[in-house]
């Protein structure tokens, strides 16, 4: 009597034999990346998501007034400086689309902020904020016999510097961005405008925002993102200072680590969560229409 076995019964051989030379090479040549991916981007994530796993910490975080300020720094921050920082990329935009040659050289000049590391172009700035021999009180000041003031020295200026470093060193970035937004826009359509009278208001309401909107808001979403974890523009500039009172979410976890603090310092970066999921969730869901 003949035995016949189902597809399920057969033994199946072994994964190298089912596997094609190039998937051999392919495995091998991955396997590296996949190791180092682990070693240093999951080991210390799940590392520091343990060590912020206890209630004691975001208990301490509670009732520690830096930390409250910090969070509130970070809001100013955002809300202030991205929409600001925006609103001067599309503007700027429309300017450097202009297809004249001093604007193109302009142009080279500006994108020099963002082009250049931040350490010595923040460092620069806040030397030349130096009460005593900074270039700006020395301009200000150097006829009136008076000394300048501390621009550091005061909380309210101090984040406000800062605010004013980011959108400098950003600025350039997003507005390129939104120039190739512009550019991807047909003339035919500011042609017809300009044949019905349509004058630039009405060019930009009609036609340039509603073909930009989409880019524009997920631009912002995005910056939203990145400013959320922007360590330079107030490490750099104020370092925290005055009295630790300039910090915000991105900074605070050094100032934990400098007090031996570790699970605080992880704690308060894990709090920075709650904003940034929903903003990369509105962000994917913009992007998968």
């Amino acid at each position: 009597m003949a035995i016949t076995l189902s597809a399920s019964d057969m033994p199946s051989a072994p994964l190298a034999a089912r596997l094609t030379t190039p998937q051999v090479w392919g495995i091998v040549m991955v396997t590296p990346y996949l190791l180092v991916f682990l070693a240093f981007v999951v080991y210390p994530v799940g590392y520091g998501l343990w060590l912020a796993r206890a209630p004691a910490n975001y208990v301490a975080l509670y009732h520690d007034p830096i930390f409250a300020r910090a969070a509130v720094n970070t809001l100013i921050f955002l809300v202030i400086g991205i929409n600001i920082k925006m609103l001067i990329a599309l503007f700027l935009s429309g300017f450097f689309v202009q297809q004249r040659a001093w604007i193109k050289w302009l142009s080279v000049l500006f994108i020099l902020p963002w082009a250049v590391p931040s350490i010595p172009t923040i460092l620069s700035v806040r030397f030349m904020l130096n009460p005593e021999w900074g270039m700006v009180n020395q301009l200000i000041f150097k006829f009136t016999g008076e000394d300048g003031p501390n621009w550091l020295n005061d909380p309210a200026v101090a984040l406000t510097m800062a605010i004013g470093v980011h959108i400098w060193k950003s600025l350039p970035f997003w507005t390129l961005i939104l120039m190739t937004g512009r550019l991807a826009i047909s003339q035919d359509l500011f042609e017809a405008a300009e044949v019905d009278g349509a004058n630039w208001w009405q060019k930009f309401r009609f036609i340039t925002w509603p073909s930009m909107q989409t880019l524009y808001i997920t631009c912002t979403l995005l910056s939203m993102i990145w400013t959320l974890g922007d360590f330079n523009s107030v490490y750099l500039l104020t370092g925290g200072g005055p009295a630790d009172l300039t910090h915000v979410l991105a900074t605070l976890g050094i100032r934990y680590l400098r007090l031996d603090q570790l699970s605080l310092a992880m704690a308060s970066i894990v709090c920075a969560l709650p904003l940034v999921a929903p903003l990369i969730y509105f962000m994917m869901k913009r992007l998968s229409r």
